[in-house]
């Protein structure tokens, strides 16, 4: 007799069977809703929410769910990690495609467990639908602030050093779908300095260093050419795209290295000595003219008009 179909709550009990627990969660998957615990010291509470959809963000059927279900916990622990925040529970939706339901929900199980276990996060909850449609997955993160966190994007002032935690560009071709959350990192500067602002690389580090100049008031700031650290694959994707691996490293997007603005002394002090583990680059100066620009090697200075991934105007 062939195996019954599994049905929307056998998968929801597969998921409560394989969630990790965390002490802030009371109450996880099982009932209406989840009960978190405040945290002590009346610590602010961090919540980020990202949709990423098949065709857009990934393609189910050449990536596969074990790693569309990392890259959609990931990206989020990202945002944590930008807000140098500590992740409590994450809530997952999915609108999973009918015909291959309970494997789709199985594989982006196992794409994000070992990765909320590596980080203490507790699957708490979510909500689970199937239809005739392609794969949608929502994941909302919960986490903690970390004093003097949570760190905005709004505290750059002019002359403030802006420094970045890794290699950029090429990201489209493969290490989008893996994602290394910085949480680690975010958490260790935070305990070793004053941060004024701090953002994580997901469109890349022209677009979201302008989101920081915007946010603290309409500042500028220039950027050095020869100082911006570039993957190896923003070198590779460039023998493809003809352009530069400097528009790359800019543009591209999806790096999700963390990008912080510090004071010029603070600056030196954690390039002379980072903290364990975490690697840092100097990159540009925050300034009072606004607009952002790009210091070539020779010194001489233009505006950057790169612009990173949109998701309303990208077609792609």
């Amino acid at each position: 007799m062939p195996n019954a179909p599994i049905g929307e709550f056998e998968i929801i009990r597969r998921i409560q069977e394989r969630a990790s627990s965390h002490p802030g969660v009371i109450l996880g998957i099982g009932d209406d809703a989840a009960i978190l615990r405040p945290p002590a010291d009346d610590a602010p509470i961090v919540v980020t929410t990202d949709m990423l959809l098949d065709g857009r963000h990934f393609t189910l059927s050449e990536h596969g769910p074990e790693a569309v279900g990392y890259k959609c916990l990931a990206v989020n622990l990202s945002d944590i990690a930008a807000m140098a925040a500590r992740p409590v529970a994450a809530f997952v939706s999915v609108a999973l495609p009918r015909q291959d339901a309970p494997s789709i929900a199985e594989g982006l199980m196992s794409g994000m467990a070992p990765l909320a276990d590596r980080f203490g996060v507790c699957l708490a909850g979510g909500d689970t639908n199937a239809w005739d449609g392609p794969l949608v997955v929502c994941v909302t993160v919960t986490g903690e602030a970390v004093p003097p966190g949570p760190i905005r994007r709004s505290g750059a002032r002019p002359g403030d050093a802006v420094l970045v935690t890794g290699p950029l560009g090429g990201s489209l071709l493969g290490r989008h779908l893996r994602p290394e959350p910085r949480i680690t990192e975010a958490l260790e500067l935070i305990k070793r300095a004053p941060l004024h602002a701090l953002i994580d690389l997901s469109d890349g580090l022209a677009s979201d260093l302008v989101h920081i100049l915007d946010r603290s008031g309409g500042l500028g700031a220039t950027i050095d050419a020869d100082a911006v650290p570039m993957h190896p694959d923003a070198r590779a994707l460039a023998l493809r795209s003809g352009r530069p691996p400097l528009d790359h490293a800019l543009a591209d997007g999806e790096d999700f290295e963390l990008c912080l603005v510090v004071a010029p002394e603070v600056a030196e002090g954690l390039l002379a000595s980072p903290p364990a583990g975490v690697s840092l680059s100097r990159v540009g100066t925050i300034e009072s003219e606004p607009g952002l620009r790009l210091r070539r090697p020779d010194s001489r200075i233009e505006p950057i008009r790169l612009k990173g991934f949109d998701h309303l105007a990208s077609e792609e």
